[in-house]
């Protein structure tokens, strides 16, 4: 084979860390993607997102020769194992869009070869690796599936490759010895064995698991201001030197492209008979209607004269990934009820985003969306026009 392995949708956040990790350690790699402009990105060495020390690790790949970039699906036949990262989103109603992947396996069917393992690498719905392995027996061909789901903050891949335990699943010894030998080139941790579902729904709980605690704090938070409260005063009371409190996480908006939409995955699995899924979701998504409630509250009819603007429109902090960001949400809302929004971010590219600057001086109310480091050079204090909404206690009191 050309290639000892091949990545389907190569180009992105959770394929491109994958790709670079594995050329590192030795492995021919092919990416595929039909992004053509991240693939010229990707071939001028430098990452199409944000990606901890991303650019070296590139660069290094590239120049050993063991990292091709294409958007060619040929790679695939010339390749042993193939890797595929796809997004795997909800639809309108909050079920699980199972046509995404049969829609890649029906666009490349013909690139797959006999006797090579096929990775999934995407958080699916549970039993959909063993749909996929009955879907290319009927098809005629005699390859193996295998599901190994990325558990990496993003961002942070390269890092936590080294470090976190690989889960890895198939259903033959054989394909299992093999994967879990593949995914030794890239960590030095521990390689975990499971069923195929049990790969699944393990990275499905880690998901809602982490959407759940994050709607705890959140749900706090909210509490103690629909009473007049200061949470974080609280907060610190509760954890202060007292262990048992210290995995309370600390308010703030809950987002991004995985928890929401893999803890509705788990819901349509129980039937939707997963009432701390569907509750963290009624808390995690109505912080912001609570933020604007809020304000309402405060300034009564008067708010509709003023300002908002947000601070930090990615997702998290220190990261250019905007999907599904609820900042987008309050923006959205704040049209309605505010004269104005302006909104800024230092990564996230935007033609009508304005600089920080200039949110500071034109906004009557700044909520901070995404708490990015640099806004530590702010100081509230230098601002007294303005009226700051600082839900992840931030700029500490």
């Amino acid at each position: 084979m050309k290639y000892d392995l091949c990545i389907i949708g190569g180009a992105g956040h959770v394929g491109l860390p994958l790709g670079v990790a594995f050329a590192n350690s030795g492995m021919r790699t092919a990416i595929l993607d039909v992004n053509e402009e991240a693939l010229q990105t990707i071939r001028s060495g430098k990452f199409p997102f944000k990606e901890k020390d991303g650019d070296a690790a590139l660069q290094s790949a590239l120049k050993q020769g063991l990292l091709f970039a294409s958007n060619s699906p040929e790679v695939i036949s010339v390749s042993k194992f193939v890797i595929i990262v796809v997004g795997t989103p909800i639809d309108e109603y909050l079920n699980p869009n199972h046509n995404i992947v049969t829609r890649l396996l029906d666009r490349y069917l013909d690139y797959f070869q006999d006797g090579q393992i096929i990775i999934l690498r995407s958080t699916v719905y549970p039993g959909t690796t063993e749909k996929v392995q009955h879907y290319f027996s009927k098809k005629g061909k005699d390859v193996k599936l295998a599901t190994c789901p990325e558990r990496i903050s993003q961002g942070y891949a390269l890092e936590e490759f080294k470090i976190l335990p690989q889960i890895v699943s198939a259903f033959d010894d054989t394909t299992l010895a093999e994967v879990s030998a593949l995914f030794k080139k890239i960590t030095s941790a521990e390689i975990i064995c499971v069923k195929p579902i049990e790969a699944e729904l393990a990275k499905l709980f880690t998901n809602a698991w982490r959407y759940i605690k994050f709607a705890v704090g959140t749900q706090f938070f909210m509490i103690a201001r629909d009473h007049g409260l200061d949470y974080h005063n609280i907060e610190r009371a509760m954890k202060k030197d007292y262990a048992r409190n210290n995995d309370l996480p600390a308010p703030g908006f809950t987002a991004g492209p995985c928890l929401l939409k893999d803890t509705m995955q788990l819901a349509a699995f129980t039937n939707n008979n997963f009432a701390l899924g569907h509750a963290a979701m009624l808390v995690n998504e109505g912080f912001v209607n609570h933020i604007i409630r809020d304000l309402k509250r405060e300034y009564a009819d008067s708010l509709k004269d003023k300002t908002l603007g947000v601070l930090g429109m990615a997702f998290k902090a220190e990261s250019d990934d905007h999907r599904d960001s609820l900042s987008y949400k309050l923006r959205k809302i704040a049209h309605v009820e505010c004269k104005a929004v302006l909104c800024s971010d230092p990564y996230v590219k935007n033609e009508t985003f304005v600089s920080r600057d200039h949110v500071l001086k034109h906004a009557d109310i700044v909520v901070l969306g995404a708490p990015h480091a640099e806004y530590r050079e702010i100081n509230p204090k230098d601002h007294p026009q303005v009226h700051f909404v600082d839900i992840w206690n931030f700029w500490k009191k």
